[in-house]
C-alpha cells in the first residue's frame, strides 16, 4: 500500500506560480510512475503529466512549457511546479502512483486526496 498526501495548493493570481508536493508513505516512490491529474468543477478529471522511474516526463499540451514534474527519492516526494498559471488551471490536483506509464486514470493504483488550486484573473 502507498499513501499519498498532496500539499501546496492555494489561491494565486494569473501569471503566478505554485508548487504542489506529493509525499508518500508505505513504499518508495522510486518504484512507481507518478502521475498528476486535475479536475475542474463540473468537468472530468484530466491528465496533467507524469514522471517515469528514470525521471522522464510527459505533459498534456495544455500545460507543456509551464508545468514541470520532478521527484526527490530521498524525501519520497514528487513535485508539480506550476508557472504562468491561468484561470483555466483552477482545479483540484491529484497525484497518483502506478506501475505503467499512462495518461489514463484507471492505470493508477494509488491516489492522494487532492489539493485545490485557484487562479484569479
Amino acid at each position: 500500500q502507498v499513501q499519498l498526501v498532496e500539499s501546496g495548493g492555494g489561491l494565486v493570481q494569473a501569471g503566478g506560480s505554485l508548487r504542489l508536493s506529493c509525499a508518500a508513505s508505505g513504499r518508495t516512490l522510486s518504484n512507481y510512475a507518478m502521475g498528476w491529474f486535475r479536475q475542474a468543477p463540473g468537468k472530468e478529471r484530466d491528465f496533467v503529466g507524469l514522471i517515469t522511474w528514470r525521471d522522464g516526463t510527459a505533459y498534456a499540451d495544455s500545460v507543456k512549457g509551464r508545468f514541470t514534474i520532478s521527484r526527490d527519492n530521498a524525501k519520497n516526494t514528487v513535485y508539480l511546479q506550476m508557472n504562468g498559471l491561468k484561470p483555466e488551471d483552477t482545479a483540484v490536483y491529484y497525484c497518483a502512483a502506478g506501475t505503467v506509464l499512462s495518461a489514463k486514470q484507471s492505470d493508477y493504483d494509488y491516489w492522494g486526496q487532492g489539493a485545490q488550486v485557484t487562479v484569479s484573473s
